[in-house]
């Protein structure tokens, strides 16, 4: 297979090229991108701005061809989120802390486990999920020919807009979780500007970790063909994430920690908002953890396309 990269690799229009990308994400609907976005010649950040915004456009289109799939998706995941919340509810009536964890510092770190699980499922989810079946189905050999990063298309040809619903939610539970702490004492102080910054910086930091783990575990379809059941069981651990760390000892914590990150990625974007005291060292942990991690998924998603053969052969 030619890499799109060489010298030698094909160079039809910049503009048909787009075209197909809008053409293999959704195959019953098109876009029109302006034709000077992409033909006219531009950094490779605005060319690459101009082939995600034209992304963008045709996932919107299909989420309005769609209302009640995106609606209906939406209540789901509330109501799912409310019995999360529910659930901490309970369990508060029979404790006063989970580690050094009090209630609405837990309310306040689930808001923030789903906010990073929300803005995962937006960007990233269903492109993972569809590797496997780019490969079965041999459309992997046109976006290989494209003149762009093919894992940049591969990672980021649709988009789920109602997690972003989902995801004002989950802030707007995390705001009324730090009032009502604050209120209660269980914080001495509400979270300044810094902290704030600080949290949004390793939220993403935290999308990060999840985005090369489960792109390394879908580039299995390489190998196995169909891997949507190893993505999606790694797509459920993010139940883990949802508890403080503390309430997790020995080998379990470990594996969870360092091995597969769950517990960092939303337990230390809270600790930066409610006990910002013990979250240096930890952020500094996360922050090695994603540079790891990406370098890893890299990795492994060159080796993969090294043995990809294309669905002709």
């Amino acid at each position: 297979m030619m890499n799109p990269n060489s010298p030698e690799a094909p160079k039809s229009s910049v503009s048909d090229h787009a075209s197909r990308i809008t053409h293999h994400a959704t195959p019953s609907s098109s876009i029109n991108t302006p034709h000077s976005t992409l033909d006219t010649p531009h950094s490779p950040l605005t060319r690459y701005l101009g082939i995600y915004s034209a992304l963008w456009k045709n996932s919107v289109t299909r989420e309005m061809i769609f209302k009640s799939n995106f609606l209906l998706w939406i209540v789901v995941e509330l109501l799912w989120f409310g019995l999360q919340l529910s659930f901490i509810g309970v369990l508060y009536l029979h404790t006063d802390h989970i580690g050094s964890w009090t209630k609405w510092q837990v309310v306040m770190l689930i808001g923030a486990s789903s906010f990073i699980q929300q803005l995962y499922q937006a960007f990233f989810l269903i492109n993972c999920t569809n590797l496997s079946e780019l490969v079965r189905t041999g459309k992997l050999d046109f976006l290989l020919l494209l003149p762009v990063n093919t894992r940049f298309v591969v990672s980021l040809r649709q988009v789920d807009l109602g997690a972003f619903v989902n995801a004002t939610f989950a802030l707007a539970t995390m705001a009324y979780a730090l009032h009502m702490a604050h209120v209660t004492g269980e914080i001495s102080a509400l979270p300044n500007l810094l902290q704030i910054f600080g949290f949004f910086v390793l939220c993403i930091v935290g999308i990060v970790i999840h985005y090369s783990l489960m792109f390394l575990l879908a580039s299995i379809s390489f190998w196995t063909v169909r891997a949507q059941g190893i993505v999606w069981g790694y797509y459920n651990l993010f139940n883990i994430a949802r508890m403080p760390d503390e309430a997790f000892r020995g080998a379990f914590k470990a594996i969870f920690t360092f091995a597969i990150p769950m517990l960092l990625v939303s337990n230390v974007p809270a600790r930066v908002l409610v006990k910002p005291a013990t979250s240096l060292k930890w952020s500094l942990l996360l922050l090695g953890m994603s540079v790891l991690c990406f370098a890893v998924s890299e990795w492994g998603w060159r080796a993969s396309l090294r043995r990809y053969t294309s669905a002709s052969s």
